[in-house]
Formats: C-alpha cells, sequence, structure tokens
C-alpha cells in the first residue's frame, strides 16, 4: 500500500493570514471607498497581513452598459487610488491588492489589479487578459487586453499569481501563473445571476465557478482565493433587471478543498489562514508538473484543430 505522504512534518510551515472583503456597491463612489477602508481597517485589526477587494471596487460594475460617460471615473496608475490605499497599507502594514479601472492613456483603458506592499508603494499590476463581452457583461467596450502576461507578483509574503474575474474560467492563465512561481492563486471577481436564468441556470453557474477554482488549486497545487462583490446593482439601460451578484468569496487549498466561504447575500469579511509552503508537500505526492507531456502540447496554442 502507498504511503500517505502529506503532513510531513519535515516541510517548513509559512502561515500568511488573509483578508477577503466582500462588500456590496452604489454609485457614490465616495461612500463605496469609505467602507471599503472600514473593511481593510478591520481586517488588519484581526492581524491580516495580505488583505484582497473585488474586482472594480470603487464603483457599480459599469459594464451593464455601453456608456462612454463611464470612462470619466478611469484613473492613471499611480493616482487618487494608489496613494490613497497606499498610505492605508503603510500605516496598517499590510499588503493590500486592489482592482483598479485604468487610463493608460488617452483612449487606451485597462482592467488591472494593483499590488501595494506595507510601505505604501505600488510592487507590481497585472491587466485582465481575457475580456467578456456578454449581456451584461460588456467589457470589451471599456478594456484593452493586458499585455503584462502571466507574471506572479513578488511581495514580501510571497509570489502572488493574480488573476482576474473571467480569467478564472481559463486552466492556461493559472498553470502560466504556476509555471512562473507563483505561491497563491487569487482572482478579484464581479461575477453574479442576470435576472432572466432560471434557479436551476443559476445553480449550475455558480457550482461551475467554484468547481472551476478549485480545480485549478489541484491542478497546480496552489491554494486559491476569489473574492466577489455581493448585492443587486440595475441596469441604467433597462434592458435587463439588472444583476444580482452572488458574493460567495472563498478560499481553497492546493487539494481544491474549501477552508473558508462567505455567503451569497451578505456583506463579510473573511480572515482566513493559509499556509503558503504546502504546496511542497501536494506536490511531492501528486507531481503533476513533473508529468506533464510538454513535447505533445504544441496544438494548445491553436484556435481550434480542424
Amino acid at each position: 500500500m502507498r504511503q500517505n505522504l502529506f503532513h510531513n512534518t519535515s516541510i517548513q510551515t509559512q502561515l500568511i493570514k488573509l483578508g477577503l472583503v466582500q462588500q456590496s456597491n452604489t454609485s457614490d463612489i465616495q461612500s463605496n471607498i469609505h467602507k471599503l477602508i472600514t473593511n481593510i481597517r478591520w481586517c488588519a485589526a484581526r492581524e491580516a497581513q495580505l488583505i484582497v477587494l473585488p474586482e472594480l471596487h470603487n464603483s457599480l460594475y459599469f459594464c451593464q452598459t455601453e456608456n462612454i460617460k463611464a470612462f470619466d471615473i478611469s484613473e492613471s496608475i499611480p493616482g487618487y487610488s494608489t496613494r490613497l490605499f497606499g498610505k492605508l497599507a503603510q500605516e496598517l502594514g499590510i499588503i493590500l491588492i486592489l482592482s483598479l479601472f485604468e487610463r493608460r492613456t488617452l483612449g487606451l483603458y485597462h482592467n488591472t489589479a494593483v499590488v501595494i506592499e506595507r510601505d505604501g508603494n505600488i510592487v507590481g499590476r497585472y491587466r485582465k487578459m481575457h475580456i467578456p463581452d456578454d449581456p451584461a457583461y460588456y467589457e470589451k467596450f471599456y478594456f484593452a487586453p493586458g499585455d503584462l502576461g502571466f507574471q506572479p507578483i513578488q511581495t514580501s509574503l510571497g509570489r502572488l499569481g493574480i488573476l482576474i474575474c473571467w480569467d478564472q474560467w481559463y486552466p492556461e492563465a493559472a498553470r502560466l501563473m504556476a509555471l512562473s512561481g507563483a505561491d497563491i492563486l487569487i482572482y478579484p471577481t464581479a461575477i453574479g445571476y442576470e435576472s432572466s436564468d432560471t434557479d436551476e441556470e443559476k445553480r449550475k453557474q455558480k457550482n461551475a465557478w467554484i468547481i472551476s477554482q478549485q480545480a485549478h488549486a489541484i491542478h497546480n497545487g496552489l491554494p486559491s482565493v476569489t473574492v466577489n462583490r455581493v448585492g443587486h446593482e440595475y441596469d441604467s439601460s433597462g434592458q435587463t433587471n439588472g444583476i444580482l451578484f452572488w458574493g460567495n468569496s472563498f478560499v481553497c487549498g492546493g487539494q481544491g478543498e474549501i477552508i473558508a466561504q462567505a455567503s451569497d447575500m451578505q456583506e463579510e469579511n473573511l480572515i482566513v489562514d493559509i499556509n503558503f509552503h504546502r504546496q511542497e508537500e501536494i506536490r511531492r505526492v501528486w507531481p503533476f508538473l513533473r508529468d506533464r507531456r510538454i513535447d505533445a502540447y504544441e496544438n494548445l496554442t491553436r484556435r481550434f484543430i480542424d
């Protein structure tokens, strides 16, 4: 019988305390930011070292419609938000992951995650690579695809493999982060139910969303963190009844086990301990990277194999 090698005490332990902020937003950006700051302080008071915010956390999810005026809320990086949250990170001695509507230059915008170190400085950014264009998620109107690749961001706590929302459906993105040395996968997210879907369809969508990220964790032997917004946001065009963001922010370990999960209807902050070094323990027993047939995968770069 094969020996059970999990929980090998010879492998180093590095416990990291995470903070996840799951909140609802309104059209009042300053009110949203004030709430974010309150929630960040709540997490820091409970010794969170790394705090993750949802996708596009300063505002409503404006991508439900195509509206040129929405570009007015974009901002440069560095800019207002990175200065504001940078001062907060320095004060609290925490690492913060922001999700911003980046104005790169005139007429060029990105959906961008920014990592703020404990000294308040920017140490890296990731621009969302996969851009959706679905009913109520018209992101291609606003965002150019990312051009920074799938590169983990080095911090004082480890290498953060940050991806954003629609990226979470693509195994290639998670795998490339893992192959580049990520210690953890992190997904700021804004996803929910479109009003016309049936209850059965809604259950299928949410279950698929959770399972997909558990699979990324398993395939790569890495913990995975997903932070979603929650609550109903109206569709100003009147074409739909808006999006009910389904919350359920969660953390799973490298075997796909769910360590903590927020509710589906309530604002909630989670404090979660994870072990960045457990990936070594898992990969010794499940050596998926060792057994990959890299000599036989050339067709993965094709759109379709005819």
